[in-house]
């Protein structure tokens, strides 16, 4: 028996330390003990403990994912595609258009197939576009259009691509722990938030940012227009066939007004063939942005460039002209992106660029900021609440239970020392309704202790030892205990797995405060039963 108890203490001491180590010093024991040393120990502890956004401050964001850009962008390239398939076919066709993107960028109309084409049509669609329906329409027309399944597919994956890449960004910008999901209280809609960001405007420029590379080869021997109506008289009202008008920055030496390019429609590589991207200086030393391409893409921009010695070439980005150069000998794998950039701008778009382009622009839906003034008051209430509601609770257990009460209090104190350690280790944000939670679980803990201690009063009224009095108050608690951590664990993970941030912090400190109160209601105030019961004398009453 002894020998037995002996070992229990020894755990429970065991489990004070490890807790005790996650609260002051969590995983990163080197940096917890600069801070303690530089900013005290509050600083320690918050170095492990992370503060949520409403204990911390910062910038609450909710975004919606345009994803029908990401449908037209599949769709534009669908149209290259299909016109390159209809011409090795010999299949004749007038235009192929999208008439509505905005409101249907999903359709596709063919015109001018000559009738007696059409069941070549539809083997080629079949063959070579699964992911399209063909559909006869009017005035010897077809439909293609984007199968619903796949229509879903893709603005879905626009809007798990947009998290990914806003994370990537976000993450790279140094911003701690923030929340980057899926809100589900919207179609297509993004959670960001942003504790202690004390620039949200940079942080928005850069996460809304789409950043898409593309080199195209310029027309006009590189000219700049001073408007699309200028352009479009130079060629007699008509654009060249795979050319577009795009506007652009002036060149080096000229007046800022507004100028336009006439630039190929098609690509010779994009930001996808990008393979790193870094801030860098030219040789005047201003900032500029050096890239490197993949191999695949090297190749590629090198057959390019080779057949186009002595042209110029533009480096469009985000849909503008950033640079017109003429190509004086060919090019493999890197390029730069000069122009009158800041030297942070160029960091942003290196670090952009790396993360990869959005595949649809966002909207910015709600945006909410707390101040740090806001989230001290927050802690503030909130540890005096938990601090008034735990020594009113504690007092009332040795007044209540006398000599047994100091025996629920212990249990309740390393509750909170487990619930703390464990966010130290593990490094979940602490919520305000997190706090909350806590507090439940300080009540879950006086419950169990209550439910333990009137069964042990009630085996003592019957006329049994105190020995016997607390092997069977703890075992008939039992079962009560489990019954309602059980049911309030699987509550609480429903919480978890549908709620929002604050919701989840509410059920994570409930959780494992919960799991932490079986452990010390039952395990560790056994524990003390034993031991005080080791050292009575027989026949001598229990203090409760």
């Amino acid at each position: 028996m002894k020998k037995n108890l002996l070992w229990k203490v020894l755990f429970i001491v065991a489990t004070l330390v490890v807790f005790v180590w996650g609260i002051f010093l969590g995983t990163d024991p080197q940096k917890s003990i600069e801070a303690i040393k530089t900013r005290g120990i509050v600083a320690g502890i918050q170095q492990n403990i992370h503060l949520g956004l409403d204990l911390r401050g910062g910038t609450h964001l909710i975004l919606q994912v345009q994803v029908n850009d990401a449908v037209n962008a599949e769709t534009d390239q669908t149209i290259e595609r299909l016109k390159d398939a209809l011409k090795k076919k010999n299949i004749a066709f007038g235009d192929i258009v999208k008439l509505d993107p905005a409101a249907a960028p999903q359709k596709i109309v063919l015109r001018g197939v000559d009738i007696g084409a059409a069941g070549d049509l539809r083997s080629l669609i079949q063959d070579q576009f699964a992911e399209y329906d063909l559909v006869s329409g009017s005035d010897n027309s077809w439909n293609v259009v984007l199968k619903p399944a796949v229509l879903e597919t893709i603005k879905k994956r626009a809007v798990e691509q947009a998290v990914e890449t806003i994370r990537n960004r976000i993450d790279q910008l140094g911003v701690s722990e923030p929340i980057i999901q899926e809100h589900s209280l919207g179609e297509h809609q993004i959670l960001v938030q942003l504790p202690g960001v004390d620039d949200p405007a940079r942080v928005k420029e850069v996460m809304q940012s789409t950043a898409m590379l593309e080199i195209r080869l310029g027309l006009d021997n590189g000219r700049a227009y001073r408007s699309e109506q200028e352009a479009l008289a130079a060629h007699g009202g008509i654009l060249p066939p795979d050319a577009v008008i795009i506007k652009g920055k002036p060149k080096a030496g000229t007046d800022s007004g507004e100028v336009y390019y006439l630039i190929s429609r098609v690509s010779a590589v994009s930001g996808r063939d990008l393979r790193s991207a870094e801030a860098g200086r030219e040789e005047n030393g201003r900032p500029d942005v050096i890239f490197t391409l993949t191999r695949d893409g090297g190749d590629r921009f090198y057959n390019f460039t080779s057949a186009h010695v002595g042209e110029p070439l533009a480096i469009v980005l985000d849909g503008k002209v950033q640079e017109i150069a003429n190509i004086k000998e060919p090019i493999r794998d890197t390029g730069r992106i000069s122009g009158s950039f800041t030297e942070q701008q160029t960091k942003d778009l290196s670090m952009v660029l790396r993360s990869g382009a959005l595949p649809a622009s966002i909207k910015y839906l709600e945006e909410r900021t707390v101040g740090p003034s806001l989230g001290a008051d927050s802690i503030e209430k909130g540890v005096r609440a938990a601090l008034v509601g735990l020594i009113a609770v504690m007092a009332f257990m040795l007044i209540y239970y006398r000599f047994a009460g100091i025996n629920a209090d212990f249990a309740l104190i390393l509750n909170l020392v487990i619930l703390l350690g464990f966010l130290g280790f593990t490094g979940a944000t602490l919520t305000l309704p997190g706090i909350a939670g806590l507090i439940l679980t300080v009540g879950m803990g006086v419950d169990s202790n209550v439910l333990i201690f009137e069964r042990i009063r009630e085996e003592l009224r019957n006329g049994k030892t105190p020995p016997s009095a607390v092997e069977q108050g703890f075992k008939q608690a039992w079962v009560t205990i489990v019954d309602t951590h059980v049911t309030t664990i699987v509550s609480a993970a429903i919480l978890f797995l549908f709620g929002t941030g604050p919701v989840k912090g509410f059920a994570v400190t409930l959780t494992f405060g919960l799991l932490a109160n079986l452990f010390t209601a039952v395990f560790v105030s056994r524990t003390i039963f034993d031991s005080i019961l080791n050292r009575h004398q027989h026949g001598e009453a229990l203090s409760i």
